[in-house]
């Protein structure tokens, strides 16, 4: 995997407290550190947007059976096709 460098301008207080969670033994280093909260933001970010469809889907209106034929319906949507 390639890895791409960024540099960041932090206030010395926030380099401080990450200094200090790398020292605490959790992280490595500070790479370590800013990928596992980068890595928990994308899954809040993820769960954030699940919670987003399963609001939609519960405000479209009244449901309705699973059957084969909805099933078919639902999965030529989903691939641009029509019935």
């Amino acid at each position: 995997m390639r890895q791409n460098t960024m540099s960041l301008a932090l206030p010395p207080s926030m380099r401080s407290y990450i200094d200090e969670r790398v020292r605490g033994g959790e992280y490595g280093n500070t790479s370590e550190y800013l990928r596992d909260l980068i890595r928990r933001d994308q899954q809040a970010e993820g769960a954030r947007r699940f919670r987003s469809l399963i609001a939609d889907g519960l405000e479209s209106g009244e449901g309705r059976p699973l059957t084969p034929e909805v099933a078919d319906e639902l999965r030529a949507q989903a691939l641009g096709r029509t019935v």
